[in-house]
């Protein structure tokens, strides 16, 4: 009776192990949808990043639309979740771009949408007149330091000592490098003044037996305006030179170029975050004209999304309007 009941025990704890190990695995689910937005083009160079497309997902799985940044980046977070491997439906809207709905298996994927411009490049060449756009330079300032050498300060000095007299270790006073023979010592600065600053400081022997001494710069004080100079002598009296340019400093604008980079009918670049007084120099039909650039630069022949990246660098992508076309070269 102890061997059938033992035989069923097992029997039974073979059917729960079984039934454990064909349990189906855990559901995945995909809570964030990432991609990117451009535009439809024939070739890589005008698919330019559509940025402030709005996105959400066509059957509420969503909890909201969000909105592509300046590279065309979104996120998308669906609530609660939806099952990896399940269809998708992503609409994409732009007052630009023909409406686009996009189906897609959710997972851990980037997904790209291409928009269709409702005003494509190949329709500017036919509005009448044409504008041509040449010789585009953007032109601002940064602050910088400007350097002019004013003169020459310069300052002789000694080191008074008496030759070959050995070193004791226990008196106080430098010795020889070596620790043989008594040496002396002497420290000395030189000051370029208020406003300046000692450009190429050195110092020389210039009289008494010099290979028995050594020079060293101990400090440079107050921004390079004053420097300070020590010289070890550790035979006869020597003496010395010290010497530097006197060099004034100033702040100043200096005026900066840059060349944008053209496809099509847009134009990038960026400028430093010291960047100041940014300006868009072009010839319109053969005209020259200088257009501030404002932060939103909402210009006649162009329209231009600025992004601020890390550190204040700020990028531009500028659009020529509908009537004008850069020169071809």
């Amino acid at each position: 009776m102890l061997a059938v009941a033992g035989s069923i025990a097992t029997t039974l704890l073979v059917r729960a192990r079984r039934h454990k190990a064909a349990a189906p695995p855990p559901v995945k689910l995909v809570k964030t949808i990432v991609g990117a937005v451009i535009e439809q083009a024939a070739t890589p160079r005008g698919q330019s990043p559509v940025a402030d497309a709005e996105v959400s997902v066509a059957d509420g799985q969503a909890t909201g639309a969000t909105r592509t940044n300046f590279s065309g980046l979104f996120r998308l977070t669906l609530d609660p979740g939806v099952p990896e491997g399940h269809p998708v439906t992503l609409l994409f809207t732009h007052p630009g771009y023909q409406p686009l709905s996009l189906s897609i298996v959710a997972g851990d994927q980037l997904y790209v949408a291409r928009m269709a411009s409702l005003h494509p490049v190949q329709q500017a060449a036919i509005v009448s007149p044409t504008v041509e756009v040449s010789g585009v330079v953007v032109r601002y300032s940064v602050r910088s330091t400007t350097t002019a050498t004013v003169g020459t300060e310069a300052k002789t000095f000694q080191v008074v000592n008496t030759g070959n007299v050995p070193c004791d270790p226990h008196e106080h006073g430098p010795c020889s490098p070596d620790g043989k023979w008594k040496a002396a010592e002497a420290t000395v600065s030189l000051d370029a003044g208020p406003g300046n600053i000692l450009a190429d400081p050195r110092v020389s022997c210039i009289a008494g037996p010099c290979p028995f001494t050594k020079t060293e710069v101990e400090d440079i004080l107050q921004a390079g305006r004053v420097i300070k100079v020590k010289a070890l002598a550790w035979s006869d009296t020597t003496t010395f030179l010290l010497q530097g340019e006197v060099v004034l400093a100033e702040m100043a604008d200096v005026v900066q170029k840059a060349y944008p980079i053209i496809f099509d009918q847009e134009m990038n670049f960026s400028l430093p975050a010291a960047a100041k007084g940014p300006s868009l120099e072009a010839t319109l039909n053969g005209i020259p004209i200088i257009f501030p650039l404002p932060p939103n630069p909402d210009l006649v022949w162009t329209a231009c999304k600025v992004s601020e990246e890390a550190g204040g660098t700020k990028q531009y992508r500028c659009a020529l309007r509908p009537g004008y076309q850069f020169r071809q070269p």
